[in-house]
């Protein structure tokens, strides 16, 4: 190329520039195909044309264009963040988040490619990962010396320390609006109630465009379940953040939260059709279409998923937790292949080892079966990190500090509204089947598993450590008839928002089970049913399930079976301090039983008996747990059992068991 030739290229070029600078993208486009016409392999035309086809809407043309840049131009950092800018476009997110990850791996102060993998992130529901790049982001662009300090703190999980920085910041530099976002995020993360919320709504008053606090903020206000505020805040986003796929799937999680399935499914639909290469939009439609019991809708979501992303082990296992669903044999093939490699992510591989579990279990290959639950289990529990321990440790706790004179002492005080029916107990412990038969009759509302009781226990521990007085349970001893009230007040109010019309509604956490003392005094005349299991049956069912979030003492033998050890030690001292409050229900006594267990649950519950509640499986309900097709279906007995399929491989658990099925046994 001559001189002259070089500075007529340039001139064309920086007139490209300009063009596309301008929004002038069609003039942009002539311009530089005319570049091309006399530099076809030029690097930086091709780059500027694929720039102009992605503004111009023709994503698909921008995508093919950028394939072969990025083959040709390999350690390009701009290169790789426009193609993951495109890639994200057509919906192909997995593709999109590989892209990026390499453009920051190249480049990592590149603000632009952190947000947009942070944002690409958030479409596949990965929260974590996804505020971990906007925090790199963050980092990419500030200044200060401290916030770059409180970022990597929260990096590392140390909130407190982060906060304390954050906040000694904004008081010299109050108009900071990433920073006042930042300290909302650790406030969510502290489970700080409110406070993420002002936070947010000083942001959004300095700087109403800031479209990711927005974002945020209707997530706070979604999990305080202002479902209606996060809603509406997600609406204006939608408006005019139309591209970014993150709102429209954040406002199809708040419609699931607030129980509107039909609404979550209509717009997972939209999106899906609208992306069909997004793997994990398919796999949330599926939870949306199984929830609402459209089965066969759903299997065939989850396998567009995998035809999207055949390694994506979330969906293989979200088909095997259907329960009902059987693998063929090319898929139990498919699975053992997938597992074996060595690229899978430990997230795919987990997700895959308990899908396989599951196949192999429905074909009777025990041993087999067996050896895949044992895997998953093994990647989970250096994952979660449960102490068994900690949780004997609070047991004792309650056990010391809720006795009988407490009860006696505050009789009387507290809400006196009737009407929660709580059903506790262990996961997979027949809990969704007593929720079933009771949510069946007229004068009953079946709702979630709703965390609002141990909310409420969450913020007495934490203000018993900021008052540096007694903490959590033993605060309850100095609370007022008047604080109890209010608190039971606050539950009813705030689970309201679940109910429909009927005057008596469930909650069916099983976790409450540590927190009975508490319910009874500040509802003393709710209703709770503890869901029981033969301690084998339920920890062995609750070993092979992976379950979404929590659950985390469920990894591992010795976990699960110290954990049922606690809860029936703490169950029986309920039963010593409050006697004859609590209703236990045995699931294999329903199972030989039905109609004896319905009435004696009515009896107890104050409720005439209906003749639906018998008829529990055809009820039309939404059902979110791992049992939605097993309770819509009549009553089978063919899970009472099967853990003995497995009894040679569970030494462990049934040492630490032996005592409480021998009590089991008994009642």
């Amino acid at each position: 190329m001559t001189d002259s030739d070089t500075g007529a290229y340039q001139a064309a070029f920086e007139h490209v520039q300009r063009l596309l600078n301008q929004g002038a993208f069609e003039q942009a486009l002539e311009q530089v195909d005319l570049i091309l016409e006399v530099h076809p392999r030029d690097a930086k035309s091709n780059y500027a044309r694929a720039v102009i086809l992605r503004r111009l809407g023709q994503h698909d043309a921008s995508v093919a264009l950028l394939a072969t840049l990025v083959q040709g131009t390999q350690g390009v950092p701009a290169v790789y963040e426009e193609y993951g800018q495109a890639l994200h476009a057509v919906g192909r997110i997995d593709e999109a988040i590989g892209a990026l990850r390499t453009a920051v791996d190249l480049n990592p102060k590149s603000a632009s490619s952190w947000r947009l993998l942070g944002e690409s992130l958030h479409s596949e529901g990965e929260a974590e990962e996804a505020e971990a790049a906007i925090r790199q982001a963050m980092a990419a662009t500030h200044v200060h010396p401290g916030i770059i300090k409180a970022l990597g703190l929260v990096q590392q999980e140390q909130f407190g320390m982060a906060e304390g920085i954050c906040r000694d910041y904004l008081q010299r530099n109050p108009q900071d609006v990433s920073v006042i976002r930042l300290l909302a995020e650790i406030g969510i993360k502290l489970g700080i109630k409110g406070d993420p919320e002002i936070l947010l709504e000083d942001c959004l008053r300095m700087a109403p465009d800031f479209h990711l606090a927005r974002n945020t903020y209707a997530s706070a206000l979604g999990q305080a379940q202002k479902y209606e505020e996060a809603l509406a805040e997600i609406a204006h986003l939608e408006k005019v953040d139309p591209k970014n796929l993150s709102h429209s799937i954040l406002a199809a999680s708040i419609e699931v939260m607030v129980g509107n399935y039909d609404a979550a499914v209509e717009r997972y639909g939209f999106l899906c059709e609208r992306f069909p290469r997004h793997a994990q939009l398919h796999n949330s439609a599926g939870h949306a279409l199984k929830t609402v019991g459209r089965q066969e809708e759903a299997i065939a979501a989850y396998r567009r998923a995998i035809t999207v992303n055949e390694t994506m082990g979330e969906t293989y296992w979200n088909l095997a937790n259907l329960k009902t669903f059987r693998f063929d044999a090319v898929e139990v093939e498919r699975m053992r292949a997938l597992i074996a490699e060595d690229d899978i992510s430990d997230r795919d591989n987990f997700h895959l080892c308990f899908a396989l579990g599951k196949g192999l279990e429905d074909r009777a290959e025990y041993a087999e079966s067996f050896r895949y639950y044992a895997l998953g289990n093994d990647r989970k529990v250096v994952q979660e990190g449960y102490v068994a321990d900690e949780t004997t440790a609070e047991t004792d706790a309650l056990i010391g500090q809720c006795k009988a004179p407490l009860f006696k002492s505050k009789a009387g005080m507290g809400d006196p509204a009737s009407d929660p029916i709580f059903i506790v107990g262990l996961p997979r412990a027949g809990s969704t089947l007593l929720e079933q038969i009771l949510a069946s009759h007229s004068l009953v509302d079946g709702t979630l598993e709703l965390p609002n009781i141990l909310s409420i226990a969450q913020s007495l521990r934490r203000r018993g450590q900021g008052e540096g007085s007694a903490e959590y349970p033993a605060i309850i001893a100095d609370m007022s008839a008047l604080e109890l009230r209010e608190l039971g007040e606050k539950y009813l109010a705030e689970t309201a928002i679940h109910r429909q019309d009927a005057p008596y509604f469930i909650d069916k956490m099983p976790n409450n089970f540590r927190h009975i003392g508490l319910i009874k005094l500040i509802l003393p005349n709710a209703k709770i049913i503890d869901a029981r299991r033969h301690p084998m049956a339920c920890c062995f069912s609750g070993y092979k399930q992976l379950f979404a979030e929590g659950q985390t003492f469920t990894y591992g033998q010795e976990n699960i079976a110290r954990y049922f050890s606690d809860y029936a030690r703490l169950m029986t001292h309920w039963d010593a301090v409050l006697p004859g409050r609590v209703l236990r229900v045995k699931y294999e006594s329903v199972i030989h039983n039905v109609e004896g267990e319905v009435r004696r649950m009515l009896d107890y519950c104050g409720l005439p008996f209906e003749p639906a509640c018998l008829a529990f499986h055809e009820t039309q309900r939404a059902v979110r747990t791992a049992s939605s097709e097993q309770v819509r279906q009549p009553i089978y007995t063919d899970a009472v059992e099967q853990w003995q399929h497995y009894a040679p491989f569970l030494a462990p658990m049934q040492a630490e068991l032996a005592h409480w099925v021998l009590d089991h046994e008994k009642i």
